[in-house]
């Protein structure tokens, strides 16, 4: 799980009360379980805790759910492979079905570095929408050696951003740019998502 310094400036999301701006900005999003990309430290877990404490949805933090075996394996400093990631990506879209199944609105983390993992867990899921934070792999370095991850060592980045595929246009992620700070990225996320919601004629409740 990435530590709530995933981003640097910040102080706890949930120590704070929302601004006007961000209450305003949460008022304008319909349903959805968001699902958020990226590779470690692009502040995942951070981000979607701010977006619990705005939107009141269920949260699952996407690292949770790798078995044991891919934990000591990442622990010692080894990239995961794609066999590793099968039953970790099954879990996560085990999560995204059983909040659809429930009429629920929900978050997710998961990297989702490759299109072949984002087939499983977000493709042909009505009620989905995949938000992929994007940073360059400098930024991101910079981030990940201020904070501390349970087994994530800085040495992945590398192999992270030598897998990642970024999502194409089919799949209508919103592309969310890393801004430098925790606020202004989830105001940007709000916004989007609100404008992709009223361009498809889905409504905020209320």
């Amino acid at each position: 799980m990435e530590s709530s310094s995933g981003q640097a400036g910040e102080s706890d999301p949930a120590a704070a009360a929302p601004s006007p701006t961000e209450e305003a900005a949460a008022k304008r999003v319909a349903a959805t379980v968001l699902v958020l990309m990226g590779v470690s430290g692009s502040g995942k877990t951070t981000i979607a805790q701010e977006l619990q404490r705005l939107l009141d949805w269920q949260f699952k933090e996407g690292d949770d759910l790798h078995p044991p075996a891919n934990v000591e394996k990442m622990r010692a400093g080894h990239p995961l492979n794609d066999e590793d990631r099968k039953p970790w990506l099954a879990a996560v879209a085990q999560w995204i079905d059983a909040r659809l199944a429930a009429d629920e609105a929900g978050i997710i983390t998961c990297s989702n570095l490759k299109r072949a993992y984002r087939r499983i867990t977000v493709n042909g899921r009505t009620g989905v929408t995949l938000v992929y934070l994007k940073g360059d792999e400098a930024l991101i370095a910079a981030r990940i050696a201020r904070r501390k991850h349970r087994y994530m060592p800085p040495s992945l980045l590398h192999s992270q951003f030598e897998t990642l595929e970024e999502p194409g246009a089919d799949e209508h992620a919103l592309v969310v740019p890393l801004e430098p700070t925790v606020a202004a990225t989830v105001l940007d996320l709000l916004h989007k998502l609100a404008a992709t919601q009223a361009a498809a004629g889905r409504a905020p409740p209320g």
